[in-house]
Order: C-alpha cells, then sequence, then structure tokens
C-alpha cells in the first residue's frame, strides 16, 4: 500500500474507534512495570498482575489469540492475548496498528516457547498512531531521514535509544567526578556582547530592547576564568557552544563542551584529572576502561602517553633548526606535501604539520604538549622556551577530545596577545576574536595560577558508543534543508510500512509478523 493509503486507512479506523466511544488519544495511564522487570525480574513477578505501557511493535493474529510485541523505553515484551479473557478482542484489536501506543494489564506469565509474557485481561489504547512506522523487514536505513526525524529513529532502532541513554550516562558521570572533587557547576551566558575564549567564527544577532550586536558564545572559558578571579576556586560548566564553521564527522555548529577550572593548579594537576576522569566515565558507561571503535581497542586507564609536539615532528624527521622563521616553514611544510596558506607564521605552520603527520597516528589516548605561543593565547608561555606554552591536547583515535592549558594570568602579557589577534582581525581573519577589556580588567584585579580544562562531550561519546559520526551523537543535528519535493516521496518509497488489515492479521498470508530486528514471536500460547 502507499503511504497515502495506509495513512487513509488509519483515520477511518480513527473514526470507527470514536463511533464506538473510545478515546484514541487517551489520558494518564498508571504502569507498575517496564518491559526490562518482566524479563530481570521474572522469577518474582510471575504470576503476578501488572500493567505496561508503550508502543506495539508486533501484532500476529491466529484466530482467537494474538501476540504482540509491546516496546517501552526499557525495551520489548510479549503480550499474550485470547479472545475468551481479554476485554477488547473482538472490538479494539482489529482497529490496532503497528506503532499505537497502548496500556496492557494483565498477569505475568511464560509461553510454551519460554517468551516472558504478559497475558493480557485488559488492553487499553492511549494514542492512535496515524502514520505507519519504517517499514519493518530492513528497519530505518536512511540516514538523512533518520537525523532529521530522529523520534523515528529512537522507535525503530534500539541501538539509537543505547546510544543516547549512554551520552546521558557521561554527563552524569563527569558532573559526579567534578563535585566529588570540589568543583561547582555554574551557568554562564550564552549571548555575549564579544566573542572570545577560542578562534572561531560566531553566529550573530541583535537585541532589539537594547539594540546591540550580541554572539552565541564560541567557548565557555572567559566568564569562567572571571569567576576564578572572583574566589570561586574550582568551577566547571557543561554547556552548549556554537561555531559559524563547517560540518562534517566531527563538527557541528551547535556542540557541547565541558570546561572546568582549577586555581592553584597547572596543566601537569589537568593532565592527571583528565585521564582519570575519562576512565571513570568510560568504566560507567560502559563497563570497562577498555573500548571498542571501528577496528581497534582503546584503553582509557591512566596513565596516558605524553608526547611534546616537538618530539612528536622530530619522530617525523622534522626539526625547529629547518624552520627558523616564517617562509622556511611554509616551504617546508609544503615540500612534506601539508597545505599550507600564504600568511602561515611559524606557528601555526607547526601545528598543522602535526596535525596532518602525527595526530592520524595517535590511537590510544595521548597528551600531545607544549603549542606554539602565537596559536595559545590564553595559555602560560614555559618558562625555558617562551616561544611554547603549557597547553595539551588529548587525542584519541587520531581525534582532539581535550585541549587545555596552565592558564596565563599576566594581564599585560594577555593584553599584548590578544592585540596581536586584533592585528590578524583587521587583516580580514574573521575568527580572530575581539579584545575583550572587561577581562583583561578582570585580570589585572589577579587570576591565581589555573589550570583549565575543555572536553568535547559529543566527541567522547563517540568514542564510547561507537559512532563513526557527530550526527550519531547529537539528537537533532543540523542539517541542510529539504529541497521542495525533495527526497519525502523516496523516504515514503524505501521506509513505507506494512500493515495490519481489517481483522487485525497481517497481509502477508500467514498471519505471523516479523518485528524490525528480524526476530519472530510466538505462534503459539
Amino acid at each position: 500500500m502507499a503511504e497515502s493509503d495506509v495513512t487513509r486507512a488509519r483515520r477511518e479506523k480513527l473514526a470507527a474507534l470514536r463511533a464506538l466511544g473510545v478515546d484514541p488519544f487517551g489520558s494518564r495511564y498508571e504502569t507498575s512495570a517496564h518491559a526490562e522487570d518482566v524479563h530481570e525480574r521474572f522469577a518474582e513477578l510471575e504470576g503476578c498482575e501488572v500493567s505496561v505501557a508503550g508502543r506495539l511493535m508486533a501484532l500476529r493474529v491466529h484466530g482467537r489469540a494474538a501476540f504482540a510485541d509491546l516496546q517501552d523505553r526499557t525495551g520489548r515484551v510479549q503480550l499474550y492475548m485470547r479472545a475468551d479473557a481479554t476485554g477488547g478482542f473482538e472490538t479494539l484489536l482489529p482497529l490496532l496498528d503497528l506503532g499505537d501506543i497502548v496500556g496492557a494489564r494483565g498477569t505475568v506469565m511464560r509461553t510454551r516457547r519460554g517468551e516472558d509474557s504478559v497475558e493480557v485481561r485488559e488492553l487499553t489504547l492511549l494514542t492512535k498512531s496515524l502514520r505507519p512506522l519504517p517499514e519493518k523487514w530492513h528497519g530505518l536505513k536512511d540516514v538523512d531521514r533518520r537525523y532529521r526525524e530522529r523520534y523515528l529513529d529512537l522507535i525503530v532502532n534500539p541501538g539509537v535509544r543505547q546510544t543516547f541513554i549512554a551520552r546521558a550516562g557521561v554527563l552524569r558521570e563527569m558532573r559526579a567526578f567534578l563535585d566529588e572533587r570540589g568543583f561547582i557547576e555554574v551557568e554562564t551566558p550564552v549571548l555575549t556582547p564579544l566573542a572570545g575564549g577560542a578562534h572561531a567564527r560566531p553566529f550573530v544577532t541583535h537585541h532589539n530592547a537594547l539594540d546591540m550586536t550580541l554572539y552565541l558564545r564560541i567557548a565557555l572559558e572567559l566568564y569562567l576564568k572571571r569567576l576564578i578571579v572572583g574566589g570561586l576556586e574550582r568551577v566547571y560548566e557543561i554547556g552548549r557552544v556554537f561555531r559559524n564553521e563547517g560540518v562534517s564527522t566531527r563538527h557541528n555548529p551547535e556542540f557541547t563542551m565541558m570546561e572546568c577550572y582549577q586555581a592553584y593548579a597547572d596543566y601537569e594537576d589537568i593532565m592527571e584529572l583528565t585521564e582519570h576522569m575519562v576512565a571513570r566515565v568510560a568504566e560507567r558507561v560502559t563497563g570497562s576502561t577498555r573500548v571498542r571503535y571501528g577496528d581497534v581497542e582503546i584503553d582509557f586507564a591512566p596513565p596516558w602517553r605524553r608526547l611534546s609536539m616537538i618530539e612528536a615532528l622530530a619522530g617525523k624527521g622534522v626539526r625547529l633548526e629547518d624552520m627558523p622563521d616564517d617562509a622556511s616553514a611554509r616551504r617546508l611544510a609544503r615540500s612534506l606535501g601539508v597545505h599550507v596558506e600564504e600568511t602561515a607564521t611559524r606557528g601555526k605552520v607547526i601545528d598543522e604539520l602535526v596535525s596532518e603527520l602525527v595526530q592520524p597516528e595517535l590511537v590510544q589516548p595521548t597528551f600531545l604538549l607544549d603549542h606554539p605561543t602565537e596559536i595559545s593565547p590564553l595559555a602560560m608561555r614555559k618558562r625555558d622556551n617562551p616561544d611554547l606554552t603549557y597547553r595539551f591536547e588529548a587525542i584519541v583515535h587520531g581525534m582532539e577530545i581535550a585541549n587545555a592549558f596552565t592558564e596565563l594570568n599576566d594581564p599585560d602579557d594577555q593584553r599584548e596577545r590578544f592585540e596581536r589577534q586584533m592585528e590578524d582581525r583587521r587583516r580580514g581573519d574573521l575568527e580572530s576574536p575581539e579584545l575583550d577589556e572587561d577581562f583583561l580588567k578582570a585580570l589585572e584585579y589577579g587570576m591565581p595560577p589555573t589550570g583549565g580544562l575543555g572536553i568535547g562531550v559529543d566527541r567522547l561519546v563517540m568514542l564510547l558508543t561507537n559512532s563513526p559520526s557527530i550526527r550519531d551523537v547529537i539528537l537533532f543535528p543540523l542539517m541542510r534543508p529539504r529541497a521542495p519535493g525533495g527526497s519525502a516521496a523516496a523516504d515514503a518509497e524505501e521506509d513505507g510500512a506494512a500493515e495490519t488489515d481489517g481483522d487485525g492479521a497481517t497481509g502477508d498470508g500467514d498471519g505471523a509478523t516479523v518485528d524490525g530486528d528480524g526476530a519472530a514471536g510466538d505462534g503459539e500460547g
């Protein structure tokens, strides 16, 4: 059946339900158990009455008996219904479709085939589904549609639900770890008069009442450091940041950062905090510090490898002496097949060389240390080499998941570096932030020695859930609008649903329905 025909048939059933006095969009329903409870606590619940609620994902009618798979947030449980025992068998059941949300009250039992089930005494329609679910044999495979219509993705792909349950666990465990170490969670502005704390192009908006330009924040850093100045000493924030940049498997314009700042600490302390926090999050969320990503196993257990950028390049035969200035650095990069801009400075070339030659080979968790000062405007200079800073990036499977500094707290040095960024901005670099006078004023009151850390939550969740794209771990990623009349028809053709017919039996001829994961349910009581 075409999707329009299926929808029309469902609306006819909707009218029939109303004619029977059945509310197709019912009211509150009290549950006493979930699908998971029936399976995990079967010995305790066998013979007891329970009430469950969820979405019908499969329906198999065999004369005077019927079987259905009910799905709730914990999984699926089989419903067993008999004409002589289930209220509504003759009247309600023929008007149900896959996707309808029902409540079922009955006794926990096990069928002859060994399937944990609820023998239903009373069936209640809670919500009539007017659109068909994606085709039961193949599930929802269209990746574009999965991201656009995440609600369908969550219904028909159980692994997707587990990914976002794991994501919630990552955030919960991060908070618990930091709370235990005396950090306090704070909230800082999302709309800001200046976009600072990172090198990125911001989204711009306007406040009408105040008649002022505002920016969606590109980082959390500068406001959190103000709180360190104010004496809070250990603070963190988990929040959305926004960067007006490209989209890829590792980049979404809107993403989640965790940033934390610890007074009287340096980047060595923050390395210890990072490796122990990530290891604990991995163990609590996945059950182990060892996780599989793609075809490799990653071990997050501390200690992680420490590797300076200079050592890393030396391992590739690249020495600082070979690039004493900007021009020689650019020539060296091009001789190695690494593209750099005509205006790239020596520090930016070093960063690009490491990104191209070293970073892809760092599979196990590695701290990449001591970045050039000119690309680290908020990090303290190294005392033994002021051209480098006390900064690290945490790299896993070639992907940066964290960035951290011993924070620069010298207001004069910070002003000089901000002014250098302003020169870049005047030359047309729209990613260079504007000079933040209020932040400099705060530093002049005195910020204690501080270590700071930013972790890309989305990328960490990718690693812990074996997800190849950042869109797989963001519930509603930004998508290009569909062209008018573009993919909707293709979606319907690819993901059309097989429907139950008027008497509740599927239209495949034998009355048996296979659900989305290819597992058939019981055929007998």
